[in-house]
């Protein structure tokens, strides 16, 4: 099984297929990536790594339970800029990867590593070693991901994005293999713009999705018209998109065989369906490991792979 995914929504949905009994590999989203104090923070992939190593702070959703923000204390003491929240367990990854990748290792094989270290069983790729930065446009000028995310909590209409360097990045080692050798793709219920498309967009990528013999499904991140978390449904009205399930089917059109929507969306599945998609209508909040195993349980019966 391979998913697609970044940010919380991806998360939870491997760490449901991981609880489900299945090792998935999980293309993550680096379009989010930023450099910060002389650090390479991975946002996205850190996620995803301490989410399926049991050690995420269940509450926000990122970053690490117990935490202690002793460094950034001492930053704001000396005059840094501290808008970015950084603890200082939170900040031994972001040493590490950094060293790391300064000694000339690719972030792929870095990933790797420091997934293994904290006992990760499910393979982590980030969809390219290469640099890629989610840009977006405003009424205030062009934002740089985190500047626009979490600086200004993303409270700013999004008039358009770029994803820069996208077209000169190479899908990571195992990346195009995992997409055409899956059984089961399924596209995770993350933010489209923000972290679907920026992996989609790494040249190959989306053409291996459009090819594989996976059965492919995804999970929208709309219910209800609104999104579970995060700026999806903004984006959606201010690029001119329908702010419900079908807006995100229609994204997604070529891409997949089966949407996954809300029993809140149940009203959506003829016109879903009319796009050619075929539709399961279930409970996709998550919340907490029982939710997340049952949704990637379901996933895995939808896409013919039932597990006991």
């Amino acid at each position: 099984m391979t998913v697609l995914a970044g940010g919380v929504g991806g998360a939870r949905l491997a760490h449901g297929v991981v609880l489900a009994g299945v090792r998935p590999d999980v293309v993550v989203n680096v379009g989010d990536d930023t450099r910060l104090h002389g650090l390479w923070i991975s946002p996205d992939l850190d996620t995803v790594m301490y989410t399926l190593a049991g050690l995420n702070d269940e509450e926000r959703g990122w970053g690490l339970s117990g935490e202690t923000y002793a460094t950034l204390t001492q930053l704001a003491a000396l005059g840094e800029d501290t808008w970015f929240t950084l603890g200082d367990k939170d900040l031994a990854t972001h040493l590490a990867r950094t060293a790391r990748l300064l000694g000339g290792v690719p972030l792929s094989e870095v990933t790797a590593q420091l997934a293994a270290s904290l006992g990760v069983t499910a393979r982590l790729l980030p969809v390219t070693d290469d640099p890629v930065a989610t840009l977006l446009d405003t009424p205030s000028g062009r934002l740089a991901f985190q500047e626009y995310f979490v600086r200004r909590q993303h409270a700013d209409a999004v008039l358009g994005i770029t994803y820069e360097g996208i077209d000169a990045a190479r899908p990571a080692p195992g990346v195009l293999d995992t997409v055409t050798g899956a059984d089961v793709l399924v596209i995770a219920p993350s933010n489209p713009f923000l972290s679907v498309l920026p992996v989609l967009g790494v040249p190959g990528v989306r053409e291996a999705v459009e090819t594989t013999a996976a059965r492919r499904v995804a999970v929208s991140p709309i219910v209800g018209g609104q999104a579970i978390k995060g700026p999806a449904a903004q984006i959606l009205e201010t690029l001119g998109h329908e702010v419900s399930a079908l807006g995100v089917a229609r994204l997604y059109e070529g891409l997949v065989d089966v949407m996954v929507v809300d029993d809140a969306d149940a009203a959506l599945r003829g016109p879903i369906e009319d796009l050619g998609f075929e539709v399961l209508v279930t409970d996709t909040i998550m919340g907490g490991p029982a939710g997340r195993e049952r949704l990637a349980r379901e996933l895995l019966a939808v896409a013919g792979h039932p597990v006991p």
